[in-house]
């Protein structure tokens, strides 16, 4: 069975485990499509070559580069072509361009056609957005989701296809405990773009009350980075809170090892919640304790196996954050709690197989 995946988001390399985890567990012959580099606010995040045996890693140039609802791939048609796969999966919301743009051709051709959707709010787009999006509802085979509420909104608007629900996977041998010996600070830790949405402000207010000694890792760049900065100076806690900037993927491991806790304090926004929170599941892999707001998709991530609070408080943040720094016992359960809520749910052999039974049956559709 020939297949093609055209996704962006592969320029990651820990992303790209799962590729060759598909390729081992089934009889494929597996392309994927990826840009060079892709484009988040200023941070250019380039192709790192990490896992690629047993598949073909064809990189290829894109226009309107971070621009999610418009970029294109100019030579997808000629790659395609030379191909000639059975099934196409684009990971790409349906009202993109380059989503269009692979199933367009995949229907063209006869091959099974797949997106991938994350979008968890009904959101009513502006032409020509709308447009392409009930044109890809017309020409998708079905759809791969996310969480069940991007399903739900699917059926919302129509979609009547099959949708799988395959949240992402990891690598648990490459996110794995460290040897959890205890430092002299408690370690708080936060990983992502630093954006409105995203609550870290909350974080830094909720860490000032926090018994010395503390330190709070702030670990990814975006719009809010000074603004942040400025945050922590108010609060006196400028000495207390270290900014680094975005890692490379397969470096993220090493550094979740070194906290005591991962927090994610995400806010829902007019036009954004959390969708998965993939770093909570990459925190509980390593043995890391996992505190989460009430947004979106975050409670369902970390079931029993972490600490929630209600989004936006951070006086509960707080209190929770205390919770864990007074008990080592705590720390202990939810590291282990969190680990095989991981290995039981969110690994790349479980997300794999699913991939499969979903290729398997649109080749025979």
């Amino acid at each position: 069975m020939k297949v093609v995946i055209i996704s962006k988001a592969l320029v990651r390399g820990v992303y790209q485990r799962t590729l060759e985890e598909i390729v081992r567990l089934g009889d494929i012959e597996l392309s994927v499509i990826s840009p060079p580099s892709w484009k988040e606010g200023k941070t250019i995040l380039s192709l790192e070559r990490r896992f690629t045996q047993g598949y073909d890693l064809l990189v290829t140039p894109i226009v309107f580069n971070g621009h999610y609802h418009f970029y294109f791939y100019p030579r997808l048609s000629t790659l395609l072509a030379e191909i000639r796969p059975e099934v196409v999966y684009v990971d790409e919301e349906p009202y993109n361009v380059a989503a269009w743009q692979a199933l367009h051709w995949a229907a063209s051709n006869g091959a099974g056609r797949v997106f991938y959707t994350w979008q968890n709010i009904r959101r009513r787009l502006p032409p020509p957005f709308s447009v392409i999006e009930m044109i890809n509802y017309r020409l998708a085979n079905g759809a791969i989701a996310a969480n069940t509420d991007a399903r739900d909104i699917l059926a919302s608007k129509g979609f009547a296809r099959p949708v799988w629900i395959i949240p992402p996977g990891l690598d648990p041998d490459l996110y794995f405990p460290g040897n959890g010996l205890p430092g002299p600070e408690f370690q708080v830790g936060y990983v992502g773009r630093l954006v409105p949405e995203k609550g870290v402000d909350l974080l830094i207010r909720a860490c000032k009350s926090l018994e010395l000694p503390w330190r709070l890792s702030i670990i990814g760049d975006g719009p809010e980075r000074e603004a942040l900065a400025e945050v922590a100076r108010q609060y006196d806690a400028a000495d207390r809170v270290t900014f680094r900037g975005p890692l490379a993927s397969t470096d993220v491991p090493a550094v979740l090892r070194e906290l005591n806790v991962l927090v994610l304090p995400s806010r829902t926004m007019a036009n954004w919640r959390e969708q998965f929170g993939r770093v909570l599941v990459e925190a509980m892999a390593c043995g890391v304790p996992v505190v989460g707001s009430t947004c979106g998709e975050i409670p369902q991530v970390i079931g029993e196996a972490g600490l929630i609070f209600a989004e936006g408080n951070s006086e509960r943040l707080a209190e929770r954050l205390a919770e864990l720094q007074r008990d080592p016992e705590l720390r202990a359960k939810l590291a282990r709690l969190g680990r095989d809520r991981v290995l039981q749910n969110f690994t790349i052999a479980r997300i794999a197989e699913k991939t499969l039974e979903v290729f398997r049956s649109l080749s025979k559709s």
